[in-house]
């Protein structure tokens, strides 16, 4: 297997100090864990109280994991965690040198987000969104500053997933880029660069992999199980696609399909009426206990 070795951090992005994070969900807390570590100080942000305090938790949890498998040191993680404050006011993020949006993919949340805090921000300061499939060009229009807009995609989880998608929208300036690239390597990642089309590269493959593996099980080809297994063993997969899509949540596995389907209007990337049904259900993988598997028990159970 070829090794990619992270991007080189750059000048440009030294200027880049302190960092806010909008969405403590698992994105959100997988980006601000891997910041903090680099030795930048984050503003995490949710509305909720709740979200805030869990994804605190789980960021410490997270990094005392790491220290008892010997990674890191207890002194690193003390040092992390206090370079992370927790916020639910979006005026914390006056400062702020780059904010980083990992909230749900709905782009008129999103717009919603940046029509708050584009008022707040000093003028110099760059917004990224961590979107998996949205328009960048299309989200930073609903800024005031789009040649300040990049598109920022983590993999899912964070602290461990190498790869950070770069995306520029078509008013992104070339020193954006340049200094999101530079800070891509300071957090120990390697940047790949994508045109801003729907699902940029990552998701524009996988996605589709995986709702047909869907179409798969709809169509009585193969059980949850089945499937799985082919890809595991038959092509070398770490986990089997449906796995994948429960880990992924299925309801941001329908979100990224309608997007490909709008966006490219080819019936090939039409969702599964499986998966529309699942998320209709509100069986949406892991993170509401239920998906293509069941995970109420002491171990993963196929629910076909």
């Amino acid at each position: 297997m070829t090794h990619v070795a992270p991007s080189p951090p750059s000048a440009n992005s030294l200027h880049i100090s302190t960092v806010g994070i909008i969405g403590a969900g698992q994105m959100g807390c997988g980006i601000a864990q891997v910041v903090a570590m680099s030795g930048l100080n984050v503003h995490l942000l949710d509305i909720g109280k709740a979200a805030l305090a869990k994804g605190m938790a789980a960021i410490a949890n997270n990094l005392e994991k790491q220290v008892a498998r010997g990674r890191i040191s207890g002194e690193d993680k003390a040092e992390a965690l206090g370079r992370i404050a927790g916020e639910t006011e979006h005026s914390a993020f006056a400062g702020v040198d780059l904010v980083i949006e990992a909230a749900s993919e709905d782009e008129k949340v999103k717009k919603a987000i940046f029509a708050t805090l584009c008022p707040i921000l000093k003028p110099e300061a760059l917004i990224a969104s961590n979107t998996s499939s949205l328009s960048i060009t299309r989200l930073a229009s609903a800024t005031d500053r789009p040649s300040k807009f990049i598109g920022m995609h983590f993999m899912n989880p964070v602290p461990v997933m190498a790869l950070v998608e770069l995306i520029r929208g078509i008013a992104t300036a070339e020193d954006t880029f340049s200094a999101i690239h530079g800070l891509i390597g300071r957090l120990g990642k390697t940047a790949v660069s994508a045109e801003d089309f729907p699902a940029f590269i990552v998701n524009r493959i996988l996605l589709p992999m995986i709702n047909e593996a869907v179409y798969t099980l709809y169509e009585g080809v193969g059980s949850v199980i089945s499937i799985d297994n082919a890809m595991k063993l038959g092509s070398n997969h770490p986990m089997g696609p449906l796995e994948l899509a429960d880990f992924i949540g299925l309801d941001t596995c329908l979100a990224i399909m309608q997007v490909l389907h709008a966006g490219l209007a080819d019936s090939k990337y039409r969702p599964c009426p499986l998966l529309v049904k699942y998320v209709e259900a509100g069986w949406l993988g892991r993170k509401s206990g239920r998906g293509f598997y069941d995970y109420s028990g002491d171990r993963p159970e196929p629910t076909r």
